[in-house]
């Protein structure tokens, strides 16, 4: 897996389905990227295969509010499907 921290943030990039990183002290929180596998999915009224990924955070409670959690898992589920307004910061 590879590896970016900085400070008491921590990324990993795993090349599995999916798991859940787990937080060694002193970090406060920990990205976990999963492998991108074709799975079904419903778009519409129809099962597609499309290409996914599981990403999963853990983060310390006392220091990360749930609510700011998920708003920014909601922001880097963006950035990975829309590129362009990473890019672009639109």
């Amino acid at each position: 897996s590879a590896r970016v921290s900085s400070g008491p943030w921590l990324s990993l990039v795993f090349g599995s389905l999916f798991g859940t990183p787990i937080i060694n002290p002193p970090q406060s929180a920990i990205l976990g990227m999963h492998g991108i596998f074709k799975r079904p999915v419903a778009i519409g009224d129809k099962v597609e295969v499309r290409p996914m990924m599981y990403v999963a955070l853990t983060y310390d409670h006392r220091l990360v509010d749930g609510r700011e959690a998920v708003t920014f898992l909601r922001k880097v589920k963006d950035c990975v499907e829309n590129p362009s307004r990473f890019i672009l910061d639109l």
